[in-house]
């Protein structure tokens, strides 16, 4: 039936004429309107690399039941190592198809790389700033072996959606033998902690109800960092699109177990979402150009890729005074996600913690004044003070360590509970002090 129900739109299109094809597409009159196979797509992945290898890097995840290679475009400007200012690219992760059937959502991610890949040979500025600061990653197709068969499941009939190791289930349909008893997840999750471990954007792209979801989805509880996920659910609606669902996904959807939205959150501590597309999956191919019928999903990708520096905490101390043993702390939170447990460390020249703080939180975009104990604080030649958080409130995010800008830290000496280092003219003012007294002792 689908078959027929392909040969229809093949004539409607034939008859009705197509988009001009892309240099990186499938080629002629169906590149736009006709979903991938993986044959097709392997074709499109490679001609990319090709094309342009200053921006693209082909590699795999690993291979399917039936030996298909999981693709894994890897996109930025590899000229450079990091951003202009010396730290390290941001990094996002992508994936589709999950489902073999749910073709928009790997199309959506297809598209997500033709659109920073054939940008930057455009010459778009945006794409341009974006690659020379971050790392994207996407794995457009999880499922070739479902995709090709146009079903939901991989071989072994397993929901690859319900085998990830995040509150796996037998409860759930085709949950699989246990969690990652299937290659293509545990591929996928492999490569999380190989590539990506500091993503601070993971999207999972479906087919089915319109909505873009955030954890969780085995609970009804918001996550931790729900200050975060709904700040970008009000820009967005207020800068996009405010008709579309932006929420949890247990109560946006329908409660689920072993996701990888909820993996890519509770495990690995990404800000995560899943964006369901438009639920008509009967036919191989859309009436409609898919480039069209997805633009306002890759309007929104294209704002969540480019403010990906802001989806984690970002403390920048204003200033620090240490005096009568106390620390005067300033800090502002530049990011959108809140922290808690942030101390301040003083470390000494060969690495050694000598002093820690207690425990401080910083809301989102936020700034604060804390006074810290700093009784026992203790300072020495060639110490410094650092600044010690996490990325996020959940507890699987990762913890941030960065030293503190010389420029922004006063030492008033005297204070009480304070030992400050030695100057180097005290140093000198004790070396002629004893040897003035050798020389006594000696004439004595």
């Amino acid at each position: 039936m689908q078959r027929a129900a392909a040969l229809v739109l093949f004539v409607m299109v034939v008859v009705g004429g197509g988009a001009p094809a892309a240099s990186a597409q499938q080629p002629g009159i169906l590149q736009d309107h006709w979903y991938h196979s993986y044959a097709t797509l392997t074709v499109d992945l490679q001609a990319w690399e090709d094309d342009y290898p200053e921006v693209v890097r082909l590699t795999s995840a690993g291979t399917t039941l039936h030996g298909r290679q999981q693709w894994v475009l890897q996109i930025s400007d590899w000229s450079v190592g990091n951003k202009s200012d010396g730290s390290p690219k941001e990094k996002v992760y992508i994936d589709g198809g999950h489902h073999g059937n749910e073709h928009l959502g790997t199309e959506l991610a297809f598209l997500t790389a033709e659109f920073y890949i054939e940008g930057w040979g455009g010459g778009d500025t945006e794409v341009i700033g974006v690659l020379q600061s971050t790392e994207i990653h996407i794995m457009v197709l999880i499922n070739a072996d479902g995709n090709d068969a146009d079903t939901r499941w991989n071989m072994n009939q397993v929901d690859l959606n319900r085998n990830y190791d995040h509150h796996w289930t037998t409860d759930e349909t085709a949950s699989g033998d246990g969690p990652f008893s299937e290659p293509e997840t545990s591929n996928n999750a492999d490569y999380m902690h190989e590539w990506v471990t500091e993503a601070d954007l993971y999207v999972t792209m479906h087919t089915g109800t319109w909505i873009l979801a955030y954890p969780w989805g085995f609970t009804p509880s918001m996550p931790s960092d729900w200050e975060l996920f709904e700040f970008i659910r009000d820009d967005i609606h207020e800068n996009i699109d405010g008709d579309l669902p932006i929420r949890n996904a247990n109560a946006g959807i329908y409660p689920t177990h072993g996701t990888s939205r909820d993996y890519g959150y509770g495990v690995m501590g990404f800000p995560c979402f899943t964006f369901e597309t438009d639920d008509e999956q009967f036919l191989l191919g859309s009436i409609q150009s898919v480039s069209d019928r997805l633009s306002l999903e890759l309007e929104v990708m294209r704002y969540l890729i480019s403010n990906v520096w802001y989806w984690r905490a970002r403390l920048s101390v204003d200033s620090l005074v240490v005096e009568d043993g106390y620390v005067d702390l300033s800090v502002t939170n530049l990011g959108r996600a809140s922290t808690v447990n942030a101390t301040v460390h003083y470390v000494n020249e060969a690495g050694e913690v000598l002093w820690h703080s207690d425990n401080f939180s910083v809301n989102a975009s936020n700034l604060i004044d804390a006074r810290l104990d700093a009784s026992d604080l203790v300072t020495t030649a060639g110490g410094h003070f650092e600044l010690h958080y996490q990325k996020r409130v959940i507890d699987a995010a990762l913890w941030i360590n960065e030293p503190i800008n010389e420029s922004v830290v006063t030492v008033k000496e005297g204070s009480d509970g304070l030992l400050p280092a030695p100057s180097l003219v005290l140093n000198l003012l004790c070396v002629l002090v004893a040897a003035s007294r050798a020389r006594r002792t000696e004439s004595a």
